[in-house]
């Protein structure tokens, strides 16, 4: 799918927007959350332009599973992985979506309540 001129993770993908990039294989990109929720707070983006989990395509459902492992390494490599994290994914605005881009967030090193 086609990058969007006017998305902030696209622009961030593209180079377009600065952010140290934690992790990037020219699928999939990692870069800390600047408003972090958590000590460990890393978004997860595919490159490709996808508004939310509904607008992906059938074919391409592989990616999420794609994420998840991604999510686990880095897990591991923060230190976060034994004592516990967090995966969210949010859809639409009463989601919490926020930015209309598909992204996944890493929370870890501290304890959650919900």
């Amino acid at each position: 799918m086609p990058h969007d001129p006017d998305c902030v993770f696209c622009k961030i993908a593209k180079g377009e927007i600065p952010a140290p990039k934690i992790y990037d294989d020219g699928e999939l990109l990692a870069i800390n959350d600047i408003h972090p929720a958590a000590p460990v707070h890393i978004l997860i983006i595919p490159h490709d332009h996808v508004p939310t989990l509904l607008d992906l395509p059938d074919d391409r459902f592989d990616l999420v599973g794609k994420v998840f492992r991604l999510a686990a390494k880095l897990a591991r490599e923060k230190g976060i992985a034994d004592n516990g994290f967090k995966i969210m994914h949010n859809v639409n605005e009463w989601g919490g979506q926020r930015v209309f881009h598909l992204h996944f967030h890493l929370l870890g090193g501290k304890e959650f309540s919900f």
